[in-house]
């Protein structure tokens, strides 16, 4: 080979040097963070600069459930899911940055300091998230995310997290 090729990637991941990620699929994030469909707010995280930064990538299908009331015969994806999907991104940047220290863990919305939606995101668009990180105190995590769309800006938000143990599973209340 040239030596400019990187070793053989993990199915679900590709490695890049200093330990940073460029290509996480569908496997490796329903691993990192515990949504599931129809809440899962994105398919591909293709750049991770651990404990720095990451992008997601969001494909918006006519078929996503929310586009059957947001708005019938004029479909736009809502504000708060592109929001979600900024949090998850930078849920996977938390997870993939604490590694194996994560295991068990959740990272859970604590505030939305800004948020601006500056043009609609319809069937056909890729949303590409931009986040990161401004600061970490202790399990405190606040980031800066923009949601772009062919290169333009959608929306922008800064906001924080705090990742915190799984919280044991409640008796089912009808058993």
């Amino acid at each position: 080979m040239d030596g400019t090729t990187p070793e053989t990637p993990t199915p679900d991941a590709v490695q890049t040097g200093a330990g940073d990620l460029t290509t996480l699929d569908i496997a490796r994030i329903m691993r990192a963070i515990p949504h599931r469909y129809p809440f899962l707010m994105i398919d591909r995280v293709v750049e991770v600069v651990l404990n720095h930064s990451a992008i997601g990538v969001k494909n918006v299908s006519v078929n996503e459930h929310f586009f059957q009331g947001h708005f019938p015969g004029h479909p736009v994806m809502p504000g708060v899911m592109i929001i979600e999907a900024m949090a998850q991104t930078a849920a996977v940047l938390v997870v993939e940055t604490l590694g194996p220290n994560s295991e068990g863990r959740l990272v859970y919305f604590m505030s939305i300091d800004t948020a601006k939606f500056r043009r609609p995101v319809v069937p056909g668009d890729q949303l590409r998230i931009h986040i990161t990180k401004e600061r970490q105190r202790g399990n405190v995590w606040k980031f800066s995310a923009v949601a772009r769309v062919d290169g333009l800006s959608v929306a922008d938000a800064t906001y924080t997290a705090m990742i915190m143990e799984r919280a044991a599973p409640t008796p089912d209340a009808t058993a």
